[in-house]
C-alpha cells in the first residue's frame, strides 16, 4: 500500500468568488435583488470541468465535477429568480441562486453557480459527445446556452512502452499519452512523490501533441514513487447564448504507483 504524505497542486486561482467575499460590504453588496434568465445578457459564464483521477482519494469531492458560475454586477448582488433549472446533457445539475449569505460572522456576495459530479466509470464507457448545458426558466424556455466540442469524455494519460510500466528505471525515457488522443492539451506537468516523501519533485519533460515524454534522472531514489501526470486543455466553445461570454476550460490529472529502480 502506498502511503504517501501527499502535495496537493492547486490547478484554480482564487476564485472570483472568493473576490467577491473581499468585497462584500463594499459598493452596495448589501442587498441582495432577485434577476430573471433574461438580465443576464451583460454576465460572464466560467465553466470548468474537473477530472482527477487520484489514487489515495478516488471519490474525493470534486475530483469529476462539471461547474459553471455567473458573474456579479460591477455594482450591487443578484440572485437568480426561483424557478430556474441547469442541466448537463439532460441530467439535472445542482443549482445554487447566489446573493448575499451570511459566513463567518461577515456578509458574502456568492454567485450564481450550477455543478454536476459525474461517473467517470460511466463516462469511460460512453461515447465522446458535446457538452450541452441549458439554463431555462418555469416555462422551459431555453434562454442561457453552453455547447463545448467533445467535452463530455473521460480523459487519461495512457502508458506507451513495453510492459505495464510499474516499474521506472533510473537513466530510462518513458512516453505517456493523453486520451482522447486527438486533443492537444496545455503544457504536461510531471512530477514523483516518494513514498513518505514531503514534497514532490517535478521531472523535465517533452511534449509532441499528446503525447508527454520525460527521462527518469539517475538520482532518483530506489523507492516506490507517486507519478502523477496533468495538463489543462482549451475547450472549444461551440455555442454560447443568453450572457456576454463563456470563457473556461479542462482540467484533468492521473496518478501511477511506480516503483523506480536502478
Amino acid at each position: 500500500m502506498l502511503r504517501l504524505r501527499r502535495f496537493l497542486p492547486s490547478f484554480a486561482p482564487l476564485s472570483s468568488l472568493a473576490l467577491l467575499g473581499l468585497l462584500a460590504g463594499c459598493g452596495g453588496r448589501t442587498e441582495t435583488r432577485p434577476v430573471s434568465l433574461e438580465e443576464l445578457a451583460d454576465r460572464t459564464l466560467t465553466f470548468t470541468l474537473v477530472d482527477l483521477d487520484q489514487l489515495e482519494t478516488p471519490d474525493a469531492a470534486g475530483s469529476h465535477r462539471f461547474t459553471l458560475t455567473l458573474s456579479q454586477p460591477e455594482e450591487g448582488c443578484t440572485q437568480l429568480e426561483a424557478g430556474v433549472t441547469a442541466t448537463f446533457n439532460g441530467q439535472l445539475m445542482e443549482l445554487e441562486p447566489g446573493g448575499i449569505v451570511g459566513t463567518g460572522g461577515r456578509e458574502v456576495c456568492e454567485e450564481t453557480r450550477a455543478w454536476l459530479d459525474f461517473n467517470p466509470e460511466a463516462w469511460d464507457a460512453e461515447p465522446v459527445e458535446d457538452a450541452r448545458v441549458f439554463l431555462q426558466g418555469e416555462d422551459g424556455a431555453r434562454v442561457v446556452t453552453l455547447i463545448l466540442q467533445g467535452a463530455k469524455a473521460k480523459r487519461h494519460f495512457v502508458y506507451e512502452g513495453v510492459g505495464a510500466g510499474t516499474t521506472l528505471r533510473q537513466g530510462q525515457r518513458y512516453t505517456y499519452r493523453w486520451q482522447p488522443a486527438e486533443e492537444s492539451p496545455g503544457p504536461v506537468t510531471a512530477s514523483l512523490l516518494r513514498e513518505e516523501g514531503r514534497a514532490p519533485a517535478f521531472l523535465q519533460v517533452e511534449q509532441d501533441g499528446s503525447a508527454v515524454s520525460f527521462t527518469l534522472p539517475e538520482a532518483t531514489p530506489a523507492a516506490i514513487h507517486l507519478l502523477t501526470l496533468s495538463a489543462n486543455l482549451e475547450a472549444t466553445v461551440l455555442d454560447c447564448e443568453g450572457v456576454a461570454a463563456c470563457v473556461g476550460g479542462i482540467r484533468h490529472a492521473s496518478d501511477f504507483e511506480v516503483t523506480v529502480a536502478p
